[in-house]
C-alpha cells in the first residue's frame, strides 16, 4: 500500500495506566509506520504511570492536575503542544492489533478531503459476550468514508466516532476550530458533525483495529448515556431532526439475536436490564434543563464539567449585575 506522506504524533491521556502503557508504547514504538513522537498526558496519575515513560525514546508526558482535565480541552492543548501532521488519539487501554495500526489509519488521508478516521474496537480476550457483540455492531469489518450528503440516509451514525483510536487532519482540525471545550463528553463525534457540516469527510478505516472493551455496570451505562444525550441536547444545531431511535433498535436486535443463538439466557436477561438503564439515562440527559443541579450531579460521570459551567454562569450573572 502506498504510505501517506506527512508526519505523525499520538496522544495519549492517562490516569493511573501503568497496567497499560508498557505494552502500549512497546506496540506503538513496533509499527511499520512508527510515529516521530509519542504524548502521554497524565492526570496526576498515582501508579508510576509517568516514570513508565522516562527514557523511552520518542515518547513525551505533559503532567495536568486531575481536576482540570477535559475531553475536549486536553485533547486539544495535547494537539496543540505536538507537532505532527497527522495527530492520532489512543485511549490508555486500547492495544493495536497489529504493527500495522498506525499505516492502515493514515490510509484514508490519501484523499486529501478526508479530515478524520478512526479504527475498528474489537472486544478483548474473555470480555463478556454481550460486550463483544456490541463492538461488532457499531465497528464492523467494512470500511467506508461518509460525507455531508450522507447525513440523510445514515442519521446518528453518520456522526459516529471514537477517540478511543482515532486520527486527524492537522490542517482540517485547526480549519473547524478543534474540539469543543469544555466538553461533558463526546468530543470525537461533536468534531466528526463538525468536520462533515463544513464540508470534510470522515472515515471509518476497520483495517486499524485495536483490542478495547469494557465490562461496565448498570450505573455506569446510566451515567454514560445520561451524559451522552445531555450533550446531544446542548447542540440542537447538529443534533435537531437527527433519528436515533431506531439506531439503538437495531443494535438491540442484533446483540439480543447472538446472545440467544448461542443459548446465553442469563445474559441476555442481564442486557435486557442494560439497555434500560441505558434509556432511562438518555431519557433523563435529553431533558437536563428540567433537572435540579442535584438531580443532574446524581446522574453524571463529570460532576466537575457541571460545576465549573454552574460556576461560570454565576461569575457571569455577579458582573452583569455589577457592570
Amino acid at each position: 500500500m502506498d504510505l501517506v506522506k506527512g508526519t505523525v504524533s499520538v496522544v495519549i491521556p492517562t490516569l493511573n495506566a501503568a497496567k497499560y502503557l508498557g505494552r502500549l508504547l512497546e506496540s506503538l514504538l513496533a509499527q511499520t509506520r512508527p510515529p516521530e513522537e509519542i504524548l502521554v498526558v497524565d492526570s496526576a496519575s498515582e501508579d508510576g504511570t509517568p516514570g513508565l515513560c522516562a527514557g523511552v525514546e520518542r515518547v513525551r508526558c505533559i503532567g495536568i492536575r486531575r481536576e482540570d482535565f477535559d475531553h475536549g480541552g486536553t485533547r486539544h492543548m495535547a494537539l496543540e503542544a505536538s507537532g505532527g501532521d497527522y495527530v492520532l488519539f489512543l485511549t490508555q487501554d486500547a492495544l493495536p492489533r497489529d504493527e500495522k495500526y498506525i499505516e492502515y489509519l493514515l490510509q484514508p488521508f490519501s484523499d486529501d478531503r478526508v479530515a478524520m478516521a478512526s479504527g475498528r474496537q474489537i472486544a478483548r480476550p474473555g470480555a463478556p459476550l454481550a460486550e463483544g457483540l456490541t463492538r461488532a455492531y457499531n465497528y464492523p469489518a467494512q470500511s467506508h468514508v461518509r460525507s455531508r450528503e450522507d447525513i440523510g440516509r445514515m442519521g446518528i451514525k453518520a456522526f459516529f466516532a471514537s477517540d478511543v483510536c482515532s486520527a486527524y487532519r492537522r490542517q482540517a482540525y485547526e480549519a473547524v476550530g478543534g474540539f469543543e471545550r469544555p466538553a461533558l463528553i463526546s468530543e470525537d463525534m461533536l468534531i466528526a458533525a463538525r468536520f462533515l457540516l463544513n464540508g470534510w469527510k470522515v472515515a471509518y478505516q476497520a483495517d486499524a483495529a485495536v483490542y478495547h472493551s469494557h465490562a461496565y455496570t448498570f450505573r455506569e451505562q446510566f451515567v454514560r448515556n445520561f451524559d451522552t444525550a445531555a450533550c446531544m441536547a446542548m447542540h440542537p444545531e447538529i443534533f435537531s431532526g437527527i433519528p436515533t431511535d431506531a439506531e439503538g433498535i437495531r443494535m438491540v436486535r442484533y446483540v439480543l439475536k447472538g446472545l440467544l443463538r448461542k443459548g446465553r439466557l442469563p445474559e441476555a436477561v442481564r442486557y435486557c436490564f442494560e439497555c434500560g438503564a441505558k434509556l432511562y439515562g438518555n431519557r433523563l440527559g435529553a431533558k437536563y434543563k428540567d433537572l435540579s443541579r442535584e438531580k443532574i450531579l446524581r446522574c453524571t460521570m463529570n460532576r466537575r464539567y457541571w460545576e465549573r459551567e454552574w460556576q461560570g454562569e454565576e461569575a457571569a450573572e455577579n458582573a452583569g449585575k455589577n457592570g
